[in-house]
C-alpha cells in the first residue's frame, strides 16, 4: 500500500487508485498526544484518545511507500502533521532497539519504508538544512529503509506532489 499523508487540501487525481490511500489531515480531528502511554501499557497498539488519529496511524504502519507533505515551520513539521507523528506512537513498542549504534523503539508490526518528505513554505536555507536532520533522525523511528526530501513552493506544491506519485507507476 501507498500512503500520502498532507497537511492540507490537494487536488490528486493521480492518487485515484486502490493502491493508494490519500489522507487530507486539514480535515480530521486530531487530538494533541497526552503522553499517557496508555497506547503502550493500557491498551497496546491502540490510542486511548478516541478520534480521527485511530484510523490514520494503521495506514501509517502497513503503508510500504509514504509521501508526507507538510508546511515547514521553525525547521519542523507545522502542526497538523507533528500532531499526527506524534499520535502515530501506538505503531510502536515501549521496547528499545539499537539501530546504528542508538537506541530506538521496537516497530509493532510496521512495514519498512521508502519515504518522501515534502516540505513547503518560504523557506531559508537555515530551515531546509534543519528540516533534513529532522527527518533524517525521525528516519530511524518511523522505519524508513530509505527516504528524501524535497522542497517546494506553494505554487509549486501540487506539480511536485504529482511528480512524486507518478514515479510510483507502475502501480
Amino acid at each position: 500500500m501507498k500512503l500520502i499523508l498532507s497537511d492540507r487540501h490537494l487536488e490528486l487525481p493521480e492518487a485515484d487508485h486502490p493502491s493508494i490511500k490519500f489522507i487530507d489531515l486539514s480535515k480530521l480531528k486530531i487530538a494533541n498526544c497526552i503522553g499517557c502511554f496508555g497506547c503502550w501499557t493500557k491498551t497496546p497498539g491502540r490510542c486511548v484518545i478516541r478520534d480521527d488519529a485511530v484510523n490514520v496511524y494503521p495506514y501509517i504502519a502497513k503503508s510500504d511507500s509514504v509521501l508526507y507533505i507538510s508546511r515547514v515551520k521553525y525547521g519542523g513539521y507545522d502542526t497538523t502533521m507533528k500532531t499526527m507523528l506524534e499520535r502515530a506512537i501506538p505503531v510502536q513498542q515501549a521496547f528499545i532497539r539499537l539501530v546504528h549504534g542508538e537506541t530506538h523503539h521496537v516497530q509493532r508490526n510496521v512495514a519498512p519504508k521508502r519515504a518522501v518528505v515534502i516540505g513547503y513554505g518560504a523557506l531559508s536555507k537555515e530551515e531546509r538544512n534543519l528540516f533534513c536532520k529532522l527527518v533524517a533522525r525521525n528516519a530511524n523511528n518511523m522505519n524508513f529503509e530509505s527516504f528524501r526530501v524535497v522542497f517546494a513552493s506553494e505554487q509549486e506544491l501540487e506539480a511536485t506532489v504529482r511528480k512524486e506519485v507518478s514515479a510510483w507507476r507502475p502501480l
